[in-house]
């Protein structure tokens, strides 16, 4: 019989983190090697069609308020039913508020393998919510880091580590190939960006709803780039309550003609293959789904070095690093890159090697499967011993 998993996710809004989750989700069931469930805190989102396609018959959610209230406790039961009716073995959680739910209860299930996952390095919590988020993890048997410096940041809170397995994200390389060249016109135009032939686009991907992707020192790069190439237009894909103040911070900046606003891209791959720069500009982050869209885009990046980004980028092959805020840094090898299109590239060639052999799809569900396998086989065992040690006590 088949081991039974469950990914509890926090909602279907289409995150680098929900992104991920839903993946796994996919692969999993792809392998056929687990029973997979699904649920959520919320049940709301564009992903949950993509989940529902893949021939799941329930998605239930539990939805909270805080985690101190009544209701808390009536989801925390519901939650712990689900569990046993259903003969979870596994269960793998995604985030803040799934680590913690989600954990209490398999632990009051008694699950033989709880996973949390972190996602981070800078953790922005207060410290009633650290202390709840350690206690979670002292219940789980693993925490997935989806980097090394996300494990380093994990050890240094505390946290063994003999319990941490790094999963690095996973990317679909066909969905991110390179478009034929014939197709850069069609493809300017459905993304609402101007059709000239001395255009040279530098791109950024990131939601707008978080401080920290500071697209305000992308901005900042944008204008120092333009007075060296008059011809760069500058892309900012992603939506969120920033966004205004970024058009403005743009406006003051003297971009109105040449910072491109084009909210929630749903054509990634073409977007990335009419760019010929990619940039991340976060203060933070664990391990930046774009930047993997960006490399197996075959695209040259230049990146602030934060989380894990030196795992992923090789400085001076792949692209480069900078330090966060640095835009004088970032616009000059912006510049550099615009100026030499055969070493951008070679880089953005080296780039999509690098996310084939590191972090592609059948990477991520390997080391997934390894994991529940390894945390399964160690229950086993030490099941085995309680009831041997229980027998010698009543012979």
């Amino acid at each position: 019989m088949k081991p039974s998993v469950l990914h509890l996710i926090d909602s279907f809004h289409q995150g680098g983190t929900e992104r991920q989750a839903v993946q796994i989700v996919r692969l999993l069931r792809e392998s056929g090697r687990y029973n997979v469930h699904v649920a959520s805190l919320n049940g709301e989102g564009v992903l949950r069609e993509e989940v529902s396609r893949l021939g799941f018959k329930e998605i239930p959610s539990y939805p909270l308020n805080s985690f101190y209230d009544r209701n808390a406790l009536s989801q925390l039961r519901r939650l712990r039913a689900y569990l046993r009716e259903h003969k979870i073995d596994v269960i793998h959680t995604h985030d803040f508020y799934t680590n913690i739910f989600g954990t209490a209860a398999a632990a009051l299930a008694r699950l033989p393998a709880r996973i949390a996952s972190r996602r981070e390095t800078v953790h922005m919590r207060t410290a009633a919510q650290t202390f709840v988020e350690r206690r979670a993890y002292n219940l789980c048997h693993a925490v997935v880091a989806n980097a090394e410096a996300v494990r380093r940041q994990l050890i240094k809170e505390g946290v063994p580590a003999r319990k941490i397995a790094v999963v690095y994200n996973g990317l679909d390389m066909g969905r991110l190939a390179p478009s034929a060249d014939g197709r850069r016109d069609e493809s300017l135009a459905s993304l609402g960006l101007p059709i000239e032939t001395k255009r040279r686009f530098v791109t950024i991907v990131a939601n707008m709803r978080l401080a920290v992707k500071d697209q305000q020192t992308f901005l900042r790069a944008a204008r120092r780039v333009r007075e060296a190439v008059p011809e760069a237009a500058f892309v900012l894909a992603g939506e969120g309550e920033l966004t205004d103040s970024l058009r403005a911070h743009a406006a003051q900046l003297g971009l109105e003609r040449d910072a491109f606003f084009i909210g929630r891209c749903g054509r990634v791959a073409e977007l990335l293959a009419v760019s010929d720069v990619c940039v991340l500009s976060s203060k933070a982050e664990g391990f930046s789904n774009a930047i993997l869209e960006y490399m197996a885009a075959a695209r040259a990046v230049v990146a602030t070095d934060v989380g894990g980004a030196r795992e992923a980028v090789v400085e001076g092959e792949t692209g480069y690093l900078v330090q966060v805020g640095d835009d004088a840094t970032m616009a000059e090898r912006i510049v550099s890159l615009l100026k030499d299109p055969a070493c951008a590239r070679e880089m953005g060639q080296r780039g999509r090697r690098v996310v084939e052999q590191k972090f592609s799809c059948e990477a991520q569900l390997a080391r997934t499967e390894s994991l529940y396998d390894r945390l399964l086989a160690q229950a086993s065992a030490m099941h085995t011993r309680e009831v041997e040690e229980m027998r010698q006590e009543n012979a």
